[in-house]
């Protein structure tokens, strides 16, 4: 099954856009929980427990992974293993690296982690992504526009006749053969997401930014879904996660998953709405 495919699945299962983003970091989870083992994957296993059906994806950050080392690779491992075969994995590592070392970190995260999807950096151009995308079920999540200050720097500088993200947008677009890539958007750039989208319509959107990082949710769902008010993943990962320091922390993690999934589909009825013709 295509990535594209099982994301709308689970979207209409869950009547959901809202991925978590699973940032495990051992300086916020509750206390209760250092007494465990594997602290990382027990953490995760209760948000998991507590949202599986409120969301469309699941997306660990390597960061908070790779610092840990071996043990923080077979926390993901675990963690990746737990998550229902039915609800999308994005692995969040923004690599990009030519020939061989692409090939694998492909097999890495595909094969090794089963991940579904992957965030990658487009920098070094197509054979820097080429090889992600021989694996026709999966999906090349590529960088465009990000949420941070430093987009400026280079995302936002004019080229020629227009800006490099939207150079990168067209370039994804014609990378496109197999239905197997996607774009991340930040939420903070709302604005920029509606020519993104108009250029891309038919493919998936990740747009992290919600929530600690301030982006404008009624916009991200307003321009980052599709014409049937789909193909966006909506990404929160602190406010959900830490949402509690106590006890109650899953608890308090299903009802932020839930208040966010609420807010995001009555920007999405209102979006369907509007369109109707009169």
């Amino acid at each position: 099954m295509k990535f594209t495919e099982k994301l709308l699945n689970i979207s209409s299962k869950n009547n959901s856009l809202v991925c978590v983003g699973l940032d495990a970091d051992l300086n916020k989870v509750p206390k209760l929980l250092l007494k465990e083992k594997d602290v990382i994957f027990e953490f995760n296993k209760k948000i998991i427990d507590a949202t599986s059906d409120l969301v469309c994806a699941y997306k660990p950050n390597m960061a908070f992974y790779e610092l840990y080392g071996n043990k923080g690779w077979e926390s993901l491992q675990k963690t990746c293993q737990y998550i229902p075969d039915e609800i999308p994995i994005i692995i969040d590592a923004k690599r990009g690296d030519i020939g061989n070392t692409a090939r694998m970190y492909a097999k890495a995260f595909f094969e090794e982690l089963k991940a579904d999807a992957i965030t990658l950096s487009p920098y070094m151009g197509q054979d820097a992504i080429s090889p992600f995308l021989e694996y026709k079920d999966k999906c090349a999540l590529v960088l465009c526009l990000t949420s941070n200050i430093g987009a400026e720097d280079f995302q936002l500088l004019e080229m020629r006749d227009e800006p490099l993200y939207i150079k990168v947008a067209k370039k994804v677009v014609s990378w496109n053969k197999n239905k197997n890539c996607g774009l991340v958007v930040g939420a903070t750039q709302a604005e920029q997401l509606r020519g993104i989208r108009e250029i891309a319509p038919d493919m998936p959107i990740l747009i992290p930014g919600i929530g600690a990082q301030g982006g404008d949710l009624e916009m991200a769902v307003k321009f980052g879904t599709d014409k049937n008010g789909n193909l966006a993943i909506v990404n929160s990962s602190r406010s959900i996660l830490y949402a509690s320091s106590g006890e109650d922390f899953a608890q308090k993690a299903k009802e932020e998953t839930e208040k966010l999934r609420e807010e995001i589909n009555l920007h999405r009825e209102k979006m369907m709405s509007d369109s109707e013709p009169v």
